[in-house]
């Protein structure tokens, strides 16, 4: 089968969450013989700041950001057995995802894949002019990285027809533990970008800690925080590219994951760098949120912390030793239920349940 994805982009983690996202449920959706193309614009540098070629599991089609452009790559999703509309492109999403239901073929099956549900359920509550929920009636399935049930019921109470949470997931073949790098040698790392749904929690569970714990030093990585404010024992490394990942997340004594406002209200909505320092072998610490324990075990495969006093307590009590141990848990934990082959068997019987239906309607 065919997939047409329009989506924020595939060889760019650059302002880009989402990348790591796309690129482990892809792969593992070409190797159960789905024939893909991503359509990315060419928006905000991310060309610019490319983590990878383009990838053999996916044809990738960079457009220009114009209307014109737009237009022409929605076209080709006539095409497509399958079209996807991601949230969070950044540019026309309104009008991309206008299109993409009214180029699809009939029968085809039309998803719009939400890797920010906590936040658009936000927007829908406070806006009944909201694109998605003009477009819910067109739509086949709702795909989310995330959210449990809290999410689907709201979905469902928008009326969408279906939606399933696809969580995020480790690819062992891009995220693995690798020797330390020096660059990256601190007590405790934290990455990702600043973003002002995320910002006061940063302040929160990792500056706070860092200006109890002076004798520790504290590394930071991501986009925008280079004008931040932070302890003298914080270094800021800037954008970490995809390719560097391993070695962030294996150097430090821990690595800190933060989430977003909206994800942390929610819950069950575990981000990528969870499962790529579990992958890593890092000794995780993690902000507290409802859901958890589905994916890492509290005190033996990840720490968490309800606030930064939490965060200074773990690290002020953490031996290597002790951090070794929960890494190596976490690894073989995410391993055993937690990789994308396991997420794209998940949505290759989801696509085929549709295909079939579509045949019997036939």
């Amino acid at each position: 089968m065919k997939i047409a994805f329009y989506g924020s982009s595939l060889v760019s983690s650059y302002w880009n969450g989402a990348a790591t996202y796309y690129r482990g449920i892809l792969r593992a959706l070409a190797e159960r013989g789905y024939d893909i193309t991503f359509y990315e614009p060419d928006a905000f540098e991310r060309q610019q700041h490319r983590d990878i070629d383009p990838p053999p599991y996916a044809k990738s089609v960079v457009y220009p950001a114009t209307v014109e452009a737009m237009r022409a790559v929605l076209a080709e999703a006539a095409e497509a057995d399958i079209v996807v509309k991601a949230n969070g492109v950044g540019v026309f999403d309104r009008e991309l995802l206008e299109g993409v239901t009214a180029a699809a073929r009939p029968g085809a099956l039309k998803i719009f894949w939400d890797v920010d549900a906590a936040a658009t359920l936000d927007e829908m509550r406070a806006d009944a002019d909201h694109p998605v929920r003009a477009a819910l009636p067109s739509i086949d399935m709702v795909l989310t990285y995330g959210g449990g049930a809290p999410v689907v019921d709201a979905y469902r109470g928008f009326g969408a027809a279906e939606c399933v949470p696809v969580y995020n997931a480790l690819d062992p073949t891009t995220h693995h533990p690798v020797e330390r790098d020096e660059r990256f040698a601190c007590d405790l790392a934290f990455l990702g970008n600043r973003l002002p749904d995320r910002e006061a929690r940063v302040e929160e569970f990792f500056l706070r800690p860092a200006a109890a714990l002076p004798d520790q030093s504290f590394l930071i990585g991501g986009n925008g925080w280079d004008s931040k404010a932070m302890p003298a024992n914080v270094r800021h490394r800037g954008h970490v590219f995809t390719a560097e990942h391993n070695a962030f997340n294996c150097t430090p004594r821990a690595v800190l994951n933060v989430a977003r406002d909206s994800m942390a209200h929610v819950g069950f909505s575990p981000a990528t760098r969870v499962f790529e320092a579990a992958g890593a072998a890092a000794c995780l610490i993690t902000d507290a949120w409802e859901g958890i324990e589905l994916f890492l075990e509290p005190d033996r495969e990840v720490l968490v912390a309800r606030d930064g006093q939490d965060v200074a307590d773990h690290l002020a009590a953490l031996t290597p030793e002790r951090a070794r141990a929960i890494g190596a848990a976490a690894l073989e934990r995410v391993l055993a239920e937690h990789t994308y082959d396991l997420r794209g068997a998940q949505v290759d019987v989801l696509f085929r349940a549709h295909a079939a239906r579509e045949r019997v309607a036939a």
